[in-house]
């Protein structure tokens, strides 16, 4: 018996635009640019959060193991953030100690450095999305373990980069499959 072929559209696009908007969003507070607020927060839950589930939901469809993890992953990643800023607003929840976000971040970094090695077989733009997404956690981290402001406002600016790489990412595979031919280069790996 013969299954039809795939005919699904990529998922990955649209869980990097996602990933890249809300992240950029959130890392110009982190860069002391503007003040954490409602625009940030609904990003988190909807582009950041439930688009990246979706996306997470459709690699799983597609067969793409590493996809469904990384999509879904960070899109829980994103509405478990916003839970934590916004339930001791609501009075729901004690707030996270100063300090206290250190080993969210390091779970989260270490998680992300195992799914670096991942990438490591993929193309550049992928590798720079996830080493630059390292980096940030571990900045991040470091940051609210020293109580820097600099190292947080440092993080900001390199997890605007990060964001800005999963949006050239996302938007290559867009343009690149709409005109039939390499646009922007994603630095697929020559085959061996």
């Amino acid at each position: 018996m013969s299954y039809p072929a795939d005919q699904t559209a990529n998922p990955a696009p649209l869980g990097l635009l996602g990933f890249g908007m809300t992240t950029v969003l959130l890392n110009l507070h982190n860069a002391g640019l503007y003040e954490l607020n409602s625009m940030i927060l609904a990003m988190g839950i909807f582009y950041g959060g439930l688009a990246q589930v979706f996306t997470g939901l459709m690699e799983w469809k597609k067969g793409n193991t590493f996809g469904t993890v990384a999509f879904t992953s960070y899109g829980l990643f994103w509405l478990t953030l916003v839970a934590l800023l916004i339930l001791p607003r609501l009075g729901v929840a004690v707030p996270t100690a100063s300090g206290g976000m250190v080993a969210f971040f390091v779970m989260w970094g270490l998680f992300t450095a195992v799914m670096f090695v991942g990438t490591l077989t993929m193309n550049l733009a992928t590798r720079v999305v996830f080493g630059s997404l390292v980096i940030l956690f571990a900045l991040l981290a470091v940051g609210d373990a020293l109580g820097d402001a600099m190292i947080g406002r440092i993080a900001g600016w390199e997890g605007i980069f990060c964001g800005l790489s999963a949006m050239y990412a996302a938007l290559a595979q867009v343009l690149n499959e709409v005109y039939g031919r390499v646009v922007l280069p994603l630095g697929e790996k020559a085959p061996a």
